[in-house]
């Protein structure tokens, strides 16, 4: 079955369409849609089908990779991670935005994506669709990006583009214009403790 290619907007999408994404989440759906960085597959994180899925699109194994989170806001946090005094801070001052905080997993992150790392990538992009989507969904999104190695600009930032290549293997394209050429940047905070693993998107500096 052909994934549907849906346009998405900034702000005032219809209740219709959020229903929409929820529902085909809710039944091991994939989509793929626009954050405030990159385009990304994503998921809901209680479906074990569905994050198959993604790992067979991408090729990886959910015990060798680490996964993250999209949050819809940032009490929702302290449910999946352990979010120290020194942690909170940091995510107050700099989410919503383009990184990925990796903090200690808690116990209610499903256990194939903790595999031996107990640790989790959370993200709460500038992007409010999908945190509206997050919000109506009830928990969080596993997001990753789109594969880029070896492929022009165009076939991971133009959504037509993107459409046909994965019509057939998820369930919904969101439109949202081109995106993004870089991921988020990504921060370790464990042990209270700032480490950079990936610089991308956002400035970096302040974490130096």
């Amino acid at each position: 079955m052909e994934a549907q290619l849906i346009k998405i907007y900034e702000k005032n999408n219809s209740a219709a369409l959020m229903e929409q994404v929820v529902q085909a989440l809710n039944k091991n759906g994939v989509i793929i849609y626009p954050t405030d960085t990159m385009y990304a597959l994503g998921c809901s994180i209680q479906s074990a089908q569905a994050i198959a899925r993604i790992c067979e699109i991408k090729q990886i194994k959910p015990n060798k990779n680490r996964f993250s989170f999209i949050c819809a806001d940032l009490s929702s946090i302290a449910n999946f991670a352990k979010v120290s005094d020194f942690a909170f801070k940091i995510l107050k001052r700099y989410l919503p935005g383009p990184y990925t905080f990796v903090l200690p997993a808690s116990s209610k992150v499903p256990a194939v994506l903790v595999q031996g790392k107990k640790t989790v990538g959370i993200r709460i992009p500038n992007y409010l669709p999908i945190l509206d989507i997050v919000k109506a969904l009830g928990h969080p999104l596993l997001t990753t990006t789109l594969p880029q190695e070896g492929l022009d600009i165009e076939d991971y930032t133009d959504p037509s583009l993107i459409f046909d290549t994965y019509k057939n293997k998820v369930d919904l394209v969101l439109d949202g214009d081109f995106g993004g050429l870089l991921p988020s940047s990504v921060i370790d905070l464990l042990d209270d403790e700032i480490e950079i693993i990936r610089e991308g998107a956002g400035d970096c500096s302040d974490f130096l």
